[in-house]
Order: structure tokens, then C-alpha cells, then sequence
């Protein structure tokens, strides 16, 4: 149920330790960054290479739709379990694991193997899926009161990790000389940087036998709402799923995200099919996700400095139908201003979707739950994306019916909006 930030109980909880020489604030901003960045550059580096994956391995149109559909669906399956970990190993060290097994699984990708290309997806997917819902929880401890201003940094991080692999994923081809597998499987590197700078935030912490942080000397107590003490884990995780607020976040974050993943997949074609040139259709595509990375940043702050987000959920909704009506009527002429429009609706609604878990709860716990279920219903909701327009493409033999489908989910999505920006915590 939600309840006010004065209703909250609160409890106290055993201490936390105090910051080490390892634990600097700029360590710890270093390490966040170059987790983030990883989070999204081993999905983008694909798009630009299923053309010639597709040739490799005699693929079909629908199984190397695949390839970009599995790690989505699987980052909706992975977010559930995600909170018991950090539970069970702490957010520190599930974070290194996690970076560590998303590298693995950019190299498994590359192997020369179907059946390795589709299980390097599923262990992409679930380890983006832990670091999705880790790193809200950590940044809300780590920087309670700056709690939105950091979501919106590391989410402009993300999306500048995708950009970034989305625009050099050809040039590093032919820079390393070993066709596709080599241009991926370098992303693997910035998995492995990003480990190295993310070790001093697990030797910081004194750890108990595979479990949570231990406390030493010189600690302090500290009081959290009581839905962050572990004992109550279960009974407020399976209370959340009864909340209509955390059902409307969700659908926020799973439409917000459906929306994007539609246009990663198909943005191109749709102008291409439309009589562009693929050159500049990829120009436009990379254009917006470019325009993307302001409004992930300049959302979360805003939505940081309201008391409810509702106007702002709305216009990013908006925004979203304006960007995808412009597509629908005027693809090839309108195609820049789309991009631009839809860059601010996408960023901005990724940067809100992840604001709202962090705004709309009082705990570390309580957010790492929230962001289990959100992210859990989103991907899940998002992965039907790609997928179904294609299908509904198929079948129509043309993408307005895809268009005008994600008009009316853009709607929903500001009902859903509506909700969510609420001035209430779960």
C-alpha cells in the first residue's frame, strides 16, 4: 500500500561503515560510471553487425530478430532475484559479479556457434538485468540526497555507452581486422576496466561470511523505513506486487521502454523502406540516440526538484506520440525532427522510469525491490516489442499499423505516467 513519507515507520538498523581512503567519493563515482557505461554498449554494439551475423550463420529474419529480442526478455527474467542477492552477498560484491559475468558473456557471444551466439544473449540479458536493479538501491545509499541528480548521470552514461558502441562498432571492425566477432568481443574489455574500478567498492566493504557488510569500529547507526530491514524482506515484496503504485511505475518503465526497443529495432528500416538512403537513416538513428543521452540527464534532475512528476510523466508520453506521429505521416521529410523529438522521449522517459524508483521509496531495500518488479514487468513488456512489430509488419506489408499501435501504448503509458508521479512512497 502506499502511504506518505510521515506515515513511513522507521526502524534502526545495525551501522554502516564509514568511508575509507578505497572508498572516495571519486573511486565510487568512477566505478558507477563505468558500470554504466557497460550496461547498454554490448546491446548497441550489435544492431550495426546483424546483417553480417545473419550471413554467418545462415540465420532467418526472425531468429536474428532474436538477437537483439533475447537479452531484453531475459533482463525481465533476471530482475526478480536480484534483490535476494544483494540480500544474500551485498550490492557491492553482486555489482563486481555481475560485471564480471557480463563480460563472459560478450566473448560466449562471439564464439563461432549458434547455440553460443543465443546463450552469450541469455547471460548478457541477465547480467544487465542485476545491474538494472542493483543500481538504484546503491546510488539511493551512496547519495541520499542527490538521489534523482545521480540516476539522471548514470543513466546519461548508459546511453552515452551505446552510442558510443553503436558508432564505432564498424570502424573498430575493420580497425581489428577480425570481421564481427572481433569488434564485439572488444566490448568485453570495457567489462573488464569497469570490474577493476568497481574492486576498491568491494574491498571497502568488511564483509560477513556470505552475507551482508559486517560493522566494525567507528560506524555509525542509522534509521531506515522500516521496509528495509531484512526480516520484513518477503512480506513487503509480495505487498508490493498488491500496489497499484508500483503496478502503474511498472508500467511506465515497461512501455517507456517497449517504445525504445521498437525503434532501436526498426527505426532504420522504416525510413530506409520509405525511400531513404540506409546511410542516412543510420545517421538519423544515431542522431537521436545522441539526443537522448540531454534527456536522460535533464529529466532526472527536474523530476528531483518536484514534489509529483505527473506533468512531467505526461509530456514525456507526449512527446513519444508527437516523435512517432511524425514518423507515420511524414517518415522521410519529418525524419530529423522525429529524431530529435523521440531522442528527448526516450532519454527522458528512461531517466524518469529509474527516478521514480528511487523517489518513490525511503529504503535501499525498498528500492532494490521496486526496481526488481518494475524492471521485471518493463523488460518483459519491452521484449514484445521488436517482435510484435515485425510480425505486425509482416502481416500488413506496411508500418502503419505498428505506428499507430505504439500511439495508443503512449497513451497508456501517460495514464500509467500520471500515477506514478504521485507524491507517495511504497
Amino acid at each position: 500500500m502506499a502511504v506518505t513519507r510521515a506515515q513511513q515507520p522507521v526502524v534502526t538498523l545495525p551501522p554502516v561503515p564509514v568511508r575509507t581512503r578505497l572508498a572516495h567519493p571519486a573511486l565510487l563515482l568512477t566505478g558507477i560510471l563505468l558500470v554504466a557505461l557497460n550496461m547498454r554498449a554490448c546491446l548497441a554494439a550489435i544492431s550495426p553487425m546483424v546483417g553480417e551475423i545473419q550471413h554467418t550463420f545462415g540465420l532467418s529474419a526472425t531468429a536474428s530478430g532474436l538477437i537483439t529480442t533475447v537479452p531484453v526478455l531475459f533482463q525481465g527474467a533476471g530482475a526478480p532475484l536480484t534483490p535476494r542477492l544483494t540480500r544474500r552477498f551485498g550490492t557491492e560484491r553482486v555489482v563486481l559479479g555481475a560485471v564480471l559475468v557480463l563480460g563472459a558473456g560478450v566473448l560466449l557471444r562471439v564464439l563461432p556457434s549458434v547455440a553460443a551466439l543465443y546463450a552469450g544473449c541469455v547471460v548478457i540479458g541477465v547480467a544487465i538485468a542485476v545491474l538494472n536493479v542493483s543500481m538504484p538501491g546503491l546510488v539511493k545509499r551512496e547519495f541520499p540526497g542527490r538521489a534523482a541528480a545521480m540516476t539522471g548521470v548514470y543513466s546519461t552514461t548508459m546511453l552515452v555507452g551505446a552510442t558510443l558502441a553503436a558508432g564505432t562498432s564498424v570502424p573498430l571492425e575493420h580497425a581489428l581486422g577480425g570481421g564481427w566477432q572481433a569488434s564485439l568481443g572488444a566490448w568485453s574489455l570495457l567489462a573488464l576496466i569497469a570490474a577493476v574500478a568497481w574492486l576498491p567498492q568491494v574491498l571497502r566493504t568488511a564483509n560477513g561470511r556470505g552475507g551482508a557488510p559486517r560493522a566494525t569500529s567507528g560506524e555509525q547507526p542509522r534509521r531506515v523505513p522500516a521496509a528495509g530491514v531484512p526480516a520484513a524482506g518477503r512480506a513487503a515484496e509480495s505487498s508490493l506486487w498488491r500496489s497499484p503504485l508500483a503496478w502503474q511505475i511498472s508500467l511506465f518503465m515497461g512501455i517507456s521502454s517497449l517504445l525504445v526497443y521498437t525503434l532501436v529495432a526498426w527505426m532504420p528500416t522504416i525510413l530506409a523502406d520509405h525511400g531513404m538512403d540506409r546511410g542516412e537513416a543510420g545517421l538519423v538513428f544515431a542522431f537521436s540516440n545522441l539526443v537522448q543521452v540531454a534527456g536522460a540527464f535533464l529529466v532526472p534532475l527536474l523530476a528531483g526538484r518536484m514534489t509529483r512528476q505527473r506533468t512531467l510523466a505526461v509530456v514525456m508520453a507526449a512527446l513519444n506520440a508527437v516523435g512517432i506521429t511524425i514518423l507515420l505521416v511524414s517518415p522521410v521529410p519529418g525524419a530529423w525532427v522525429s529524431a530529435t523529438i523521440l531522442g528527448i522521449a526516450q532519454g527522458g522517459s528512461l531517466g524518469l522510469a529509474l527516478a521514480f524508483i528511487v523517489l518513490r521509496t525511503d529504503s535501499v531495500a525498498g528500492a532494490a525491490r521496486l526496481g526488481g518488479m518494475s524492471q521485471a514487468v518493463g523488460y518483459l513488456v519491452a521484449a514484445a516489442g521488436p517482435v510484435g512489430a515485425g510480425a505486425l509488419h509482416q502481416l500488413t506489408g506496411d508500418w502503419n499499423t505498428p505506428l499507430l499501435l505504439m500511439l495508443v501504448l503512449a497513451a497508456v503509458a501517460a495514464v500509467a505516467g500520471w500515477g506514478a508521479g504521485r507524491d507517495r512512497t511504497l
